[in-house]
């Protein structure tokens, strides 16, 4: 069973810099899960270091959405464990993920179409509610990530483009102060250029602190990755690092067979 590398990158500036050892944020150990009586997941086991991105990497069915399920509290866990920054989120909530640090961005932006970009930020904000100054300062911060949300804060969410649609979905995420942001599937459905902006500005929102897990069929999102865990049919059958993330063939052995 795979397990994700035990050195982190401690970010200066505006890249990345040299490894460091650092703690483990999240822990999934022999994780069985499904839907109804239909198993998906068999028993995966890995971890996330704080202030790593790691990619859950694999074709639809392979598991890693009903991972993401389970680690924000949205699926139950039929057999196994999560740690969460030291403590046991087996049977946690959504709410009480979230209140904890765990906050995942869904896959189809789900953004409300009726409301404004600014709307839609304060109700993701909505768990730090009794901060006062949090929303403002965080919201000049999601701003500064995507510069198209600020120049359209009073238009409705549903007006947006696609990739602007996906830009406030993960700005709302980070509403709630994420120790781990989870994000499935950011480039579905995006143009390639629209994608690499998005990839980009995951770069940074990881390199400014926040650890993150990328839900993706698309190899590109391994650019940013610290680790790559692939996954089929339930099971994670690869683990990618250093240099066998940037080599293209290898990832395309792995991945397509």
């Amino acid at each position: 069973m795979a397990q994700a590398a035990t050195g982190s990158a401690t970010k200066t500036g505006g890249g990345r810099a040299k490894k460091t050892a650092a703690k483990t944020l999240l822990r999934v150990t022999d994780l069985r899960s499904g839907y109804g009586a239909l198993p998906v997941l068999h028993g995966i086991t890995f971890e996330v270091l704080e202030g790593q991105t790691v990619v859950l990497l694999g074709l639809n069915g392979a598991g890693k959405t009903t991972t993401g399920l389970n680690l924000c509290g949205a699926l139950r866990t039929w057999n196994g464990t999560i740690e969460f920054d030291g403590q046991d989120a087996t049977s946690w909530n959504t709410h009480q993920c979230v209140g904890a640090g765990i906050v995942m961005v869904p896959e189809g932006r789900r953004v409300f179409p009726d409301l404004t970009v600014e709307k839609n930020l304060e109700v993701g904000a909505w768990s730090q509610r009794t901060d006062a100054g949090w929303f403002t300062q965080q919201r000049d911060q999601v701003f500064d990530y995507f510069p198209r949300l600020g120049e359209r804060r009073e238009q409705m969410a549903g007006t947006l483009s696609g990739g602007e649609q996906q830009m406030l979905a993960i700005g709302r995420g980070l509403m709630a102060r994420p120790k781990l942001l989870i994000i499935d599937e950011a480039s579905l459905g995006l143009a390639p250029v629209i994608v690499k902006d998005v990839f980009s500005i995951v770069r940074q929102i990881n390199a400014d602190g926040t650890t993150v897990i990328l839900i993706e069929q698309n190899i590109g999102a391994l650019e940013v990755a610290d680790v790559g865990l692939v996954m089929e049919q339930g099971t994670i059958v690869s683990e990618l690092r250093g240099k066998d993330l940037k080599n293209p063939a290898e990832v395309r052995k792995i991945f397509l067979g």
